[in-house]
């Protein structure tokens, strides 16, 4: 899957990203989430999301699936994943709906917070990223958009609603 300029925001970001297909198959992902999960990014890509939890998590997820199936988006859910090595941790995940130019679903975005690194300065360092984020994609609709083929402005948008997203977390809440 080619990089648009849009993805490469992800690169090395400091959130945990992965893109999901409608049926919960991960096409894609950032080298936060492969680092953070213990996997190298192939291990990862094509694999179910339920293998990065562990069995008695697969409910909380079956019901963040369903959410999105019906909302479009999943916001605030807090769910346990399993790193490669079996070690446990508690996240916090965000999913917004990526659709092509017909409206028919094509996957999500997806952040997972690991709720044992919400530090003071780790938010700090979200929301510069979130800001920064949202200028760069507002730099490439203001200077590419226009030109971008149709799956690029697909990727494009999905992106800029994930941004959105995020910038409105209130970090303190999921402090607590």
């Amino acid at each position: 899957m080619p990089q648009t300029e849009a993805r490469k925001t992800l690169k090395d970001a400091p959130i945990m990203w992965r893109r999901i297909n409608s049926i919960g198959i991960i096409l894609d992902c950032n080298s936060t989430y492969a680092a953070n999960l213990g996997y190298g990014k192939s291990e990862i890509l094509g694999k179910p999301i339920f293998e990065h939890v562990p069995k008695d998590a697969w409910k909380d997820m079956n019901d963040s699936l369903k959410i999105w199936f019906e909302t479009g988006k999943v916001t605030d859910r807090k769910i346990t994943f399993k790193k490669q090595n079996g070690e446990i941790f508690s996240g916090f995940l965000q999913a917004t709906s990526l659709y092509d130019e017909n409206k028919n679903l094509l996957g999500s975005n997806t952040v997972i917070f690991d709720l044992a690194q919400m530090s003071d300065e780790k938010i700090k360092e979200y929301k510069v990223f979130f800001k920064e984020s949202n200028s760069k994609l507002d730099e490439i609709k203001e200077k590419e958009y226009n030109q971008l083929d149709k799956n690029s402005k697909s990727e494009y948008d999905g992106l800029k609603k994930m941004f959105e997203m995020l910038s409105s977390i209130d970090f303190n809440k999921i402090k607590k």
